[in-house]
C-alpha cells in the first residue's frame, strides 16, 4: 500500500511518534511507499514563520532533506489536484486538507489522517 501523511501525521512522525495510532506508525513503517506533499511544506513553512509551530524548524526550512531522511517522497501539486480539491463539498473548508484528500484521490494514495472532517470528503484515510 501507499500512503500519504496528513500534515500533523509528518510532524508527528518525526517530532511526537507516539501520538500516532498503532495502525498509522505501522504502515509508515512498513509501506510499500510513504509520500509527502509539497501542500505539508508549505503549511509548515507559513506555521513556522508565524510561530505558531511549536517544534524544531528542520521540516520548515529544509523540507526535501529532512523527509529524505526517511526515504518519504515528496509530491508536487498539479492541476488534476487542484481541480479536485476546488470541486469538493463545501464541508471542509481547509484548503490544505481539501488539496491533501485530492491528492491522495487522484494519484490512489491512502490517507494517513485522524482527521475526521478529511474522512468525510469520502477518500480513503487511515488511523
Amino acid at each position: 500500500m501507499k500512503y500519504l501523511l496528513d500534515t500533523h501525521a509528518l510532524l508527528w512522525w518525526f517530532n511526537e511518534p507516539e501520538r500516532l495510532s498503532s495502525a498509522a506508525h505501522a504502515a509508515i513503517l512498513n509501506g510499500e511507499e510513504v509520500v509527502v506533499s509539497a501542500v505539508s511544506a508549505m503549511e509548515i513553512a507559513i506555521k513556522y514563520r508565524k510561530g505558531r509551530l511549536p517544534y524544531p524548524s528542520s521540516l520548515a526550512v529544509r523540507f526535501a532533506a529532512t523527509v529524505a531522511t526517511e526515504d518519504f517522497v515528496t509530491l508536487a501539486i498539479n492541476v488534476d489536484h487542484a481541480q479536485r480539491a476546488g470541486a469538493y463539498p463545501a464541508a471542509h473548508a481547509d484548503p490544505w486538507d481539501r488539496l491533501l484528500a485530492a491528492q491522495a484521490e487522484v494519484d490512489g494514495l491512502q490517507l494517513i489522517s485522524c482527521d475526521k472532517q478529511i474522512a468525510a470528503l469520502g477518500v480513503t484515510t487511515l488511523w
